[in-house]
């Protein structure tokens, strides 16, 4: 059953055992961040946290680490709670082929309950704000989705954005965003700053989950959000018309934020504990002008804590990093099996392949590079034969441990592009990238001594099923 607001989900995963209510009266700083710092070491089934009595709020309702484990983004999918991580990118790949599904229009949205416009607007009195990590620069929106159209093409849906960015407040209607080059946003930006304009945008808060799950993929530029998610959802994903700027924003949200990206005006921003596990430090960003806030009555703020891994972010940009590169990939090289790319939203990516000849598991390294994630992210890529399971850490270890010769196997392409935030560049924006070719050389590449590899024996199956049904009981 797919959910349709934030409440809808959160009473799902309290029905099955997700959802922690923490009753007792906590201080917004640090308790709130530092719990759903913890959370995630629960484990795969750790639980999605929710705040009602937070000291010196009247009212506040938090909700943190809602989809911070595999359970919790198998439940987002519809899913059993206990399905297996590969089980999950696998369904995320069988759903991909339903897309796209046009979402449907809907009326009377709940965040249409209460407004507040212009000079009126403190954006304090609505939102439980508070800072996650000790060396933030301010308070942060971090898991909002942002919805924008290309200036040039503003009726094009293929072309309208819905991305997560992090979202500093810089006062009562005053914010700043982060638009990195590679995303779709800061392309639009670009293109209203060449006109001479502003660019208007809709900032939505407390999404249903799969909102989430689709603002965070990295889609090409004319792949439309919506378009997933109703695929994901087995149902059209239900909008509305913003009412300021007539964008389509989720019909289920808690809070809609409408205003414009002020053309050509940067202020500093940050630093902010990012998904890197490192501060990003300040830079100058575009300044963000609201003009109207619509919003539920007593909104529930989503939260979301980022740090060293793993945290919530890391299972929410997972699944949905991995189906995207194996797509694309699969379009060029149909040998490809299967892709990883859920360590720090791809900076580093493993592929799995067949070869068709030598030099070929190269070839595919170089196109993960070239692929729209990888062009920002990708810093790492590890390629494997057709019988390592990219998932399996072991696996792929052993890859590298038994296959990957310095000599000719480590390929460095300098001086690529990389997102500003990504700290092991020492320009920011530009890293050296590293192919790792870890399978067994194909004709007429006759590099090492391979011999005859080892293979799991063909009873080794059936007794596999035996054994975890022996375990089960």
């Amino acid at each position: 059953m797919p959910y349709d607001d934030l409440r809808s989900f959160l009473q799902t995963l309290d029905q099955e055992g997700q959802l922690l209510h923490i009753t007792e009266q906590v201080m917004p700083e640090p308790d709130i961040a530092a719990a759903a710092n913890a959370a995630p070491r629960l484990g795969d089934a750790a639980p999605a946290l929710y705040f009602d009595n937070v000291k010196g709020f009247t009212d506040a309702r938090i909700a943190m680490n809602v989809h911070g484990s595999w359970a919790n983004h198998a439940l987002a999918l519809s899913m059993d709670k206990n399905s297996s991580t590969k089980d999950q990118v696998n369904e995320f790949i069988r759903r991909w082929g339903d897309f796209p599904v046009k979402p449907e229009w809907r009326d009377n949205p709940g965040w249409a309950e209460n407004s507040v416009e212009g000079d009126d607007i403190n954006i304090f009195e609505i939102l439980p704000l508070i800072r996650l990590n000790d060396g933030d620069g301010g308070f942060y929106i971090d898991k909002a989705a942002v919805v924008s159209k290309d200036p040039d093409d503003p009726e094009n849906s293929g072309k309208q954005n819905v991305g997560i960015y992090r979202i500093e407040v810089k006062g009562k209607r005053k914010l700043a965003l982060q638009p990195v080059p590679m995303h779709d946003i800061a392309q639009h930006l670009r293109k209203a700053e060449e006109k001479g304009e502003d660019l208007p945008i809709a900032i939505t808060l407390g999404n249903e989950p799969v909102i989430s799950i689709v603002a965070s993929t990295p889609l090409e530029y004319d792949q439309n959000e919506y378009e997933l998610a109703g695929a994901l959802r087995g149902a059209p994903a239900p909008i509305a018309k913003a009412p300021l700027t007539g964008l389509p924003v989720p019909w289920g949200s808690e809070v809609v934020i409408e205003g414009v990206i002020e053309g050509r005006k940067r202020e500093i921003e940050g630093p902010f504990g990012e998904f890197t596990g490192h501060y990003s430090g300040g830079r100058n960003m575009t300044v963000i002008r609201i003009d109207k806030i619509s919003y539920r009555t007593d909104p529930i703020f989503e939260h979301l804590y980022l740090g060293m891994p793993w945290t919530e972010i890391d299972y929410l940009m997972a699944a949905n990093t991995c189906v995207p590169l194996y797509e694309q990939l699969k379009r060029d090289f149909p040998e490809v099996q299967a892709v990883n790319a859920m360590y720090t939203h791809g900076l580093v990516v493993i592929v799995s392949t067949k070869k068709r000849y030598g030099g070929f598991a190269k070839a595919v390294g170089m196109r993960v590079l070239t692929t729209p994630h990888g062009l920002g992210y990708a810093a790492t890529v590890i390629v494997v034969d057709e019988d390592v399971d990219p998932f399996n850490l072991p696996q792929v270890m052993w890859a590298l441990s038994t296959k990957m010769n310095p000599l000719g196997d480590l390929i460095v392409v300098p001086n690529l592009s990389v997102l500003g935030l990504a700290p092991q560049s020492n320009t920011p924006g530009i890293v050296d990238k590293l192919i790792l070719d870890a399978t067994t050389p194909a004709e007429p590449d006759s590099r090492g001594n391979y011999g005859n590899q080892v293979r799991d024996l063909p009873e080794m199956g059936e007794w596999l099923t035996r054994l975890q049904a022996l375990a089960a009981r």
